[in-house]
């Protein structure tokens, strides 16, 4: 299948249940409803060989409700396809769906995320900081994230 062939199939396949698709640089871009994320990224691996897990990420969208937007990559090995996931989460609750039952290395990237953003990642035990120390107060990436702020210093050792 091509390129063309795998967006036909699925917009044609996963938008009615999932919601708004459309093609942005390429790349195949899916708006989910938060409970959507882990069955949509299930399909994406089990019916059309999204077999590889590239990424997580998300956007503050400070002052929008609601405020951010936690954003998934996938590749397909077999079709040379990328698709991204977009779902959108308040501020109050900012959880989804851990993906890593389906994708082993998504538990370090949900670390990542939840370190710089402060997303949940309901179904991932392990979300202790990865990129910042222990200790540290905040998601630095938020943008209500004071960049004058001092954090309390780790002691050397010599």
């Amino acid at each position: 299948m091509t390129g063309a062939e795998i967006f036909a199939a699925l917009q044609q396949q996963i938008v009615p249940g999932a919601g708004a698709a459309e093609v942005s640089r390429g790349i195949l871009v899916f708006r989910l409803a938060p409970d959507e994320l882990l069955p949509t990224a299930r399909r994406l691996r089990d019916e059309f060989a999204f077999d590889l897990f590239i990424d997580v990420t998300a956007i503050d969208w400070l002052g929008q409700t609601p405020r951010f937007e936690v954003v998934h990559h996938f590749y397909s090995t077999t079709h040379k396809v990328r698709v991204r996931l977009k779902t959108r989460v308040g501020e109050a609750d900012p959880t989804v769906d851990s993906l890593e039952p389906l994708y082993g290395s998504a538990a370090f990237m949900e670390r990542e995320c939840h370190d710089m953003y402060g997303i949940g990642f309901r179904g991932n035990g392990d979300l202790r900081p990865i990129l910042l120390y222990e200790g540290f107060v905040g998601h630095p990436l938020r943008k209500d994230y004071p960049k004058q702020r001092e954090q309390p210093l780790v002691p050397y050792r010599n």
